[in-house]
């Protein structure tokens, strides 16, 4: 099975972290994810850029609004996400918690949905040819 780790992070937390821990926290989150990957459990991996980078787009009534930043005030952010392969929810927890980032903010270990099982369910086309560094959903 597959999950994604959604990371999210206070702020306030890392703000108060002592001189030079945020970078060995980042030291270890590295090599836990070279681990994983070497294991064949961590599929990708990146981090996000800051709240205010982002734009919000929402469509209703036919009328597009773009937002800048996220739309919710929120203490913790998203900054990351993991896609890992785990044989149970259970595991996948278990991977979640060794991250370092589950002491300053949150890790919410959620199951992927195989985008074909739903194209199959709902009648959907066939999927587009495969591309390399390329997917849908």
């Amino acid at each position: 099975m597959k999950f994604m780790l959604m990371i999210y992070n206070d702020q306030a937390l890392l703000d108060a972290l002592p001189g030079g821990e945020f970078d060995s926290r980042m030291r270890h989150c590295l090599a836990h994810a070279d681990d994983l990957r070497e294991r064949g459990k961590l599929l990708d991996a990146q981090m996000l850029a800051a709240p205010a980078a982002a734009k919000s787009v929402r469509i209703r009534n036919g009328r597009q609004t773009t937002l800048d930043g996220p739309f919710a005030e929120t203490k913790e952010m998203i900054a990351g996400f993991n896609v890992i392969e785990a044989e149970s929810m259970d595991e996948a927890v278990r991977m979640a918690a060794e991250w370092p980032w589950a002491q300053t903010g949150c890790i919410e270990v959620r199951p992927i949905i195989d985008f074909d099982d739903v194209r199959a369910q709902v009648g959907g086309p066939g999927p587009p040819p495969s591309r390399p560094g390329w997917a849908v959903g």
